[in-house]
This record gives C-alpha cells, sequence and structure tokens, in this order.
C-alpha cells in the first residue's frame, strides 16, 4: 500500500464524491455568520423593493409577508403546503410560502399578487379572473392567479387537463375549476394571438 493511500481515496468513487461534497458543504457552512435563535434583521426583495424585517429565523415567508411586511394579499390557508393559497414566485418559480423560510429568501426576488399589477393596470390574468367569474369567496384567487401565470411562462397549458395537472396544488374550495381554466385559457390564447402577429 502506498504511503500516500488513505481510507477517503481507497473509497468506491461514489463514496468518494460524497465525501468531498461533505467537506465542501462543511467548509461552506463555517464561513456562514451564526444568526438566531433571537430576532434578525432580514433583508428581502418584495416585488422589486428591498424590505427590512426582523424576525426569528423559523419565521415563515408566508408569515414574514402577512405579519411583519403587511403584505396581506397572499393568503393562509392551510399552514401545511396542501392547498396552494399562499402561492408566490421566488425567482420567477412558484413556491409555497407558508413551507418557505424568509431567510432562505434572502438574494432572491419575492414576486407576491401585490407585484403583478403595473402602474394601477391589473395583470391580464387577473382581469380574466374576472371576466370568467374564475372566484366566488376569493380566498384562493391570490394563490390560483400566481398559479396560472406561472404555468402559462412554464408552458403547461396546452390542454385543459394540462391545466387541470399543473394547477393541483391549488385548491378552491369553491370548486370554481371550470371558470379558472377558462381564465388560464384566455390568457394563453391572447398571448399567442399577440406572439403570433409580432412573430
Amino acid at each position: 500500500m502506498n504511503d500516500t493511500t488513505t481510507p477517503e481515496t481507497q473509497a468506491p468513487p461514489v463514496a468518494r464524491r460524497r465525501a468531498q461534497a461533505r467537506k465542501k458543504q462543511a467548509a461552506a457552512n463555517a464561513s456562514l455568520p451564526m444568526r438566531g435563535p433571537t430576532e434578525v434583521d432580514v433583508t428581502l426583495k418584495i416585488n422589486g423593493v428591498e424590505q427590512v424585517a426582523r424576525i426569528e429565523p423559523r419565521v415563515s415567508l408566508l408569515d414574514a409577508l402577512r405579519e411583519h411586511l403587511l403584505l396581506t394579499g397572499t393568503k393562509k390557508g392551510c399552514d401545511q403546503g396542501t392547498c396552494g393559497a399562499c402561492t408566490v414566485w421566488v425567482d420567477g418559480r412558484r413556491v409555497l410560502s407558508c413551507l418557505t423560510l424568509a431567510m432562505a429568501c434572502e438574494d432572491h426576488e419575492v414576486t407576491t399578487i401585490e407585484g403583478l399589477a403595473k402602474g394601477g393596470e391589473l395583470h391580464p390574468m387577473q382581469r380574466a379572473f374576472i371576466a370568467h367569474d374564475a372566484f366566488q369567496c376569493g380566498y384562493c384567487t391570490p394563490g390560483q392567479i400566481m398559479s396560472a401565470v406561472a404555468l402559462i411562462r412554464e408552458g403547461h397549458a396546452s390542454t385543459d387537463a394540462e391545466i387541470a395537472e399543473w394547477m393541483s396544488g391549488n385548491l378552491c374550495r369553491c370548486a370554481a375549476y371550470p371558470n379558472i381554466r377558462a381564465a388560464i385559457r384566455d390568457v394563453r390564447d391572447s398571448e399567442a394571438g399577440g406572439n403570433d402577429a409580432s412573430g
């Protein structure tokens, strides 16, 4: 056995890569400043505006938005990640804000329902939800709209079955699903028409 051989270099390649990854992660974690368990300042970029919230590290993004930053458009439904009422975007991707730690969103762009309208003009999906009566009580509507806009952008709105599948994480207890799908189709078709005209 060579003098430079160690148990780590004798390990199979997969085990060696895992050990190297663990060392790399440990080194990265060692360089992070310790924060908490008491309240800390967390800087969040919400709808293009940086805001600071003084929160405990365990506070969810949903609670930071609603209770600390007073952005109450995002709704707390189940608080367990099963209903989708709290859907927001982080870096353009749909996330359940009740399951996302606010601290994990530092250095990321968070978009809430309040960030969709521009200059007092409703987003096309918001207008379509109104036009198609795609809500009854309206409690789930912010999460539905955030998911609906994202699923068109993701390319998952080609059929009603695909829309239903990709919206399945957003529950509507009033069962306005046919109207929600109609609103999504309306926006999808108008965006496709606009793209065809410009292309």
